[in-house]
């Protein structure tokens, strides 16, 4: 699944994610959701997200 609707993402969801500084390269990052940090319904980037270690950045990648 993509990241691109907030409705498939909850706290406590394993995602992958693409950092703000990794975004030219793509490099994921895997971690589990904290807060959601985007209002809107869907982002067509990826909704923004905080993990758990405190990383912000737009999901890619959603792990059921």
């Amino acid at each position: 699944m993509n990241g691109q609707n907030r409705k498939d993402i909850t706290p406590g969801t394993s995602v992958d994610i693409v950092l703000k500084a990794d975004q030219r390269s793509g490099k994921l990052t895997r971690g589990t959701v904290k807060d959601i940090l985007t209002n809107s319904s869907t982002h067509p980037h990826g909704i923004k997200v905080r993990l758990t270690d405190g990383q912000v950045g737009r999901v890619q990648v959603i792990h059921k």
